[in-house]
């Protein structure tokens, strides 16, 4: 293929360009304390944002990892709090384990409920997940309120993920809300600071059932 540009690419082969990049990665990350287990999951969050910021920051519970690998291989649901977390997953890996990602946000019940409520549908789309989904893996990359919602229901009881990997990105709650959230003693992946995303909490998921389709074949 020629780009008719000075420049040209090492290689347009999809595999050899993602070969490359995560060469890189390990090459330019530096010192770092991540295990073994969990820097696939980072490496593929800086992949996805060429961000080693926000790598770097990036916080897990002991059995964060593990726990979404379980999860994903017991068929457990998926629960995003937007469609662009949804549309981002790698459904068909997914889907041979049984796995669906559910998005509540936009749904009628939803949408009057929080209206009704004055509130965000964001917590009251936590609030059906919760009602939904026994267990689950919940990825929350936009909004803090739907963080913080699913921390409370946490500490109620009414909720019971097997991980939640929350890396909201923004301004107002969302640092905190994800301090908050490295609190609970359950398995959790999350972030400090600002930064993060619906790309970053992709990222994340993507990596663990990518080991998880690896851990199935033996």
């Amino acid at each position: 293929m020629e780009f008719n540009t000075e420049f040209k690419p090492l290689t347009v082969q999809p595999q050899e360009i993602e070969g490359k990049s995560m060469e890189m990665i390990d090459e330019e990350i530096g010192e770092h304390s991540f295990t073994e287990e969990q820097w696939p999951v980072v490496q593929r969050v800086i992949h996805s944002s060429a961000d080693f910021e926000l790598g770097k920051s990036m916080v897990f519970h002991p059995d964060a990892v593990q726990a979404g690998i379980n999860a994903i291989l017991n068929g457990e649901q998926i629960v995003a709090d937007v469609q662009m977390v949804q549309a981002g997953i790698s459904k068909p890996r997914l889907e041979k384990f049984g796995c669906d990602v559910h998005v509540f946000i936009s749904d009628p019940d939803v949408v009057d409920e929080a209206k009704k409520l004055n509130t965000t549908r964001a917590i009251i789309s936590m609030r059906k997940g919760a009602r939904e989904v026994n267990g689950g893996i919940y990825v929350i990359g936009n909004a803090p309120t739907a963080l913080l919602e699913l921390i409370r229901l946490v500490k109620a009881g009414e909720a019971k993920p097997s991980l939640i990997i929350g890396m909201p990105v923004g301004f107002v709650s969302a640092a905190e809300s994800k301090e908050e959230l490295a609190k609970l003693d359950l398995p959790f992946i999350t972030n400090v600071g600002r930064k993060g995303g619906s790309t970053a909490v992709v990222a994340a998921l993507n990596a663990i059932s990518i080991i998880a389709d690896r851990v199935s074949k033996g």
